[in-house]
């Protein structure tokens, strides 16, 4: 049975994964797509790592000590991945979604949003400074790439992790910026139902109907199909 890719999203546990690693799959999955493709979703955390955006400047990595630094390929400026951090990774074909991409991060944002306020948190966005904000502090960063259409990379959401990282650089490019996670305003994180319930918001807000969930790199891509 073929399945509908209007209404469809395939998601990937991907667990615990060095940068890099993820960074050449979703390249090399968005250079081999079709516009028969099923849009898919990475949900995974990374080995700890400073990224610096297409805009990222030295200047802003104070200190990064014996931290890895990579030149990414997304856009905004410099942050951290490291153990305890959500990542979703999306690769939407945003032609057939009917989206832009100002309306694709506005999009994210509120499924964020959504997210947080189910689980008691009131959170906001700011103007000019994507992502998602707790009592002024970063929770959540954004960002993305678009090439024929379809975007790469994502989003981060500090979930239970050590924030000291953050210490040693000036988060999105911005000095003084502080960051919060959400075990710092819930007791209790479990990892595992914060994914559940980010996947339930952007499928929410994306428009997607179905998902069918995929374990790690063992299982084909949909490339192709």
């Amino acid at each position: 049975m073929s399945i509908d890719a209007t209404t469809h999203v395939f998601v990937r546990q991907l667990g615990l994964q060095p940068y890099e690693q993820v960074w050449r799959q979703m390249k090399a999955f968005t250079d081999a797509r079709t516009e028969h493709t099923v849009d898919e979703i990475w949900l995974l955390q990374h080995e700890p790592v400073f990224t610096l955006g297409q805009a990222g400047k030295a200047e802003h990595l104070l200190a990064p000590g014996d931290i890895p630094v990579i030149k990414s390929d997304r856009g905004g400026q410099v942050t951290y991945h490291g153990p305890g951090q959500l990542i979703a990774y999306l690769m939407i074909n945003l032609r057939r979604r009917g989206l832009g991409v100002r309306r694709l991060v506005t999009l994210i944002e509120q499924a964020l949003i959504d997210l947080l306020a189910e689980l008691g948190v009131e959170a906001q966005t700011r103007d000019k400074a994507p992502g998602v904000y707790v009592k002024n502090h970063k929770i959540a960063s954004l960002g993305l790439r678009v090439r024929n259409h379809c975007t790469f990379h994502g989003l981060s959401l500090n979930m239970a992790m050590d924030l000291t990282p953050f210490s040693r650089i000036n988060v999105c490019g911005y000095e003084g910026l502080q960051v919060i996670q959400l075990s710092d305003l819930v007791a209790d994180v479990n990892e595992a139902l914060v994914g559940e319930l980010l996947m339930t918001h952007l499928k929410h807000r994306l428009g997607y109907t179905q998902h069918q969930t995929l374990s790690g790199w063992s299982e084909e891509t949909n490339v192709g199909s």
